[in-house]
């Protein structure tokens, strides 16, 4: 009896342990692929490119306002490149793997990247000290943002099996890059299922599936088939749908010399009109700078500035009547089109099956045998730190937590005090938060069709302030557009147009001198003299 009752306290203690041992197997050491966190300086460790076209400086740096150490983009306008081997290749083939990183874009961002590429082994052909923009790699990931590109990229190469090269896919419609000077977490989730997952923060932006044509441009698996290259349209193939009508002949009352626009003769000049002041005077506070020759940069003359009178008049200077549309305008005639009796609809080379076909259940993705950085930017201060490569997402939710979120926290106090203190937080946190929004609305699935020219207006927006309101209600405008056409419209609509009035800029001086009245006076002024241009235009 008592044999038996310590048998079965060795098998409770027995299991008791291997709960203890495995209770928290989804989030162990042995799950951390790769880290690095930059504590330590990089010279060493990782290697700097030698290739000539890469001249860019990096630095061991602390990140501003931090104890925490980061690799540092030092100079602007530079191409930037040093990689890191790790110590095996890391499989992509099966389980989840966790690409994961930070990036802090500390002088802000107008043209430049900030993503990581995970190179294949060295065998495809390539060495750590010419690293370039050539090295093979199977994914890149991570932000750019440059024009009216503005997206955190997630490409990867595959292997066609058929002919064996090497394709480039893009995933469509990826979120965009967060447009502030704060710490960010970009995490690339790659799932058993064929998932793979992009977050910003923490917080999920997009999913997609690796096999899926609507995902990734182009699609993973080739079309079945494709048109004949060697099929040539025929010589006597019409495909114009309508023809200028032979028969038509112009009428005898068509005035094709008829001007557009005609000057109104019932306008009257407004009451007050200044004829005798100019538009424009010269700046009374200018003053002539000391350093100026006259023989070498000529006779000075000072800045114009719009003249205050004309702020507070119906306008200045000559009056000439407005113009207006001509109801006797035809423009050019042409005759009208009729069906082509011949037409014989759209041409189209016949389909035959593509030979580089091929199918597959999951990716066949290439291993990571090396973490590099290569980038072109024209901005300085472009700070990583802590790159994961883990198989656990609670792994990088964990490293989440630990390294990126403190940081984030004071930064983001930080910039609220600073604001405050400036006394420009209110009109600056609206600024942050109407393009943070504008952004948002950029991502939103059903627009991803509109994307590119959203993202062209709101570009235009951050270079002048002054459009910002215009731009967010005329995207407001053109969702609620494409929303109905959506809905009552089908689907194939064209894309309509943003149109977004400028407003007149007011010029700032480099030094910034005047106190805050005299800054508010002369922007009331500058306000009133476009209102009253713009009170003159429609006259």
């Amino acid at each position: 009896m008592m044999m038996g009752r310590l048998a079965l306290l060795l098998l409770l203690a027995f299991a008791s342990l291997q709960l203890f041992c495995f209770a928290d197997d989804d989030n162990n050491d042995d799950d951390v692929v790769f880290y690095e966190s930059f504590e330590e300086s990089f010279e060493g460790r990782w290697i700097v490119s030698n290739k000539d076209d890469y001249k860019g400086l990096w630095k061991h740096s602390k990140s501003e306002g931090h104890e925490d150490y980061g690799l540092l983009v030092s100079e602007k306008a530079r191409k930037y490149a040093i990689v890191k081997v790790v110590d095996e290749p890391v499989s992509l083939k099966d389980g989840t793997t966790v690409l994961q990183f930070e990036t802090r874009l500390q002088s802000g961002i107008e043209c430049g990247g900030a993503y990581i590429k995970f190179l294949r082994p060295q065998e495809a052909g390539w060495k750590p000290e010419e690293f370039d923009n050539e090295s093979p790699y199977s994914i890149m990931f991570g932000p750019d943002k440059c024009g009216t590109t503005n997206k955190v990229h997630f490409i990867f190469k595959h292997k066609n099996p058929k002919n064996g090269e090497y394709v480039e896919h893009h995933l469509k419609y990826p979120p965009s890059v967060p447009s502030d000077k704060l710490t960010h977490v970009y995490t690339a989730t790659l799932k058993r299922d064929k998932e793979v997952k992009i977050m910003i923060d923490g917080e999920e932006k997009k999913k997609a599936n690796f096999l899926a044509a609507e995902d990734f441009d182009p699609p993973l698996i080739p079309a079945k088939t494709i048109p004949d290259p060697d099929d040539k349209k025929p010589e006597d193939w019409d495909d114009k749908e309508k023809l200028p009508d032979p028969n038509a002949v112009k009428p005898d009352d068509w005035d094709e010399d008829a001007p557009m626009e005609i000057e109104d003769e019932e306008a009257v000049k407004p009451e007050g009109w200044l004829d005798d002041e100019p538009e424009e005077i010269d700046d009374p506070e200018a003053t002539k700078p000391e350093d100026w020759d006259d023989e070498e940069d000529g006779v000075w003359e000072p800045p114009k500035m719009y003249n205050p009178k004309c702020a507070i008049a119906p306008g200045c200077g000559e009056w000439k009547r407005p113009m207006k549309s001509n109801p006797a305008y035809k423009g050019k005639w042409s005759p009208p089109l009729i069906d082509n009796p011949n037409y014989k609809g759209v041409w189209k080379a016949r389909e035959i099956p593509n030979p580089n076909y091929f199918e597959l259940d999951k990716p066949d993705f290439e291993p990571i045998a090396a973490i590099g950085i290569e980038i072109w930017t024209m901005q300085e201060g472009i700070l990583f730190d802590n790159i994961l490569i883990a198989k656990n997402e609670k792994v990088a939710k964990s490293y989440r937590e630990t390294k990126w979120k403190p940081k984030f926290e004071v930064e983001k106090e930080r910039q609220q005090a600073e604001e405050e203190a400036s006394g420009l937080d209110f009109l600056a946190s609206i600024k942050r938060k109407v393009f943070n929004a504008l952004y948002q609305i950029a991502d939103i699935p059903f627009l991803s069709n509109y994307k590119p020219q959203i993202l062209d207006h709101i570009k235009k927006a951050e270079k002048q302030p002054n459009l910002t309101m215009g731009v967010l209600v005329s995207t407001v405008a053109i969702i609620l557009t494409i929303f109905l056409k959506l809905i009552f419209g089908g689907k194939n609509q064209q894309c309509p147009r943003i149109e977004t009035k400028p407003v007149p800029v007011v010029a700032e001086t480099s030094d910034d001198q005047g106190s805050d009245g005299e800054k508010v006076e002369k922007a009331e002024k500058n306000e009133a003299a476009a209102a009253a241009r713009r009170r003159r235009r429609e006259t």
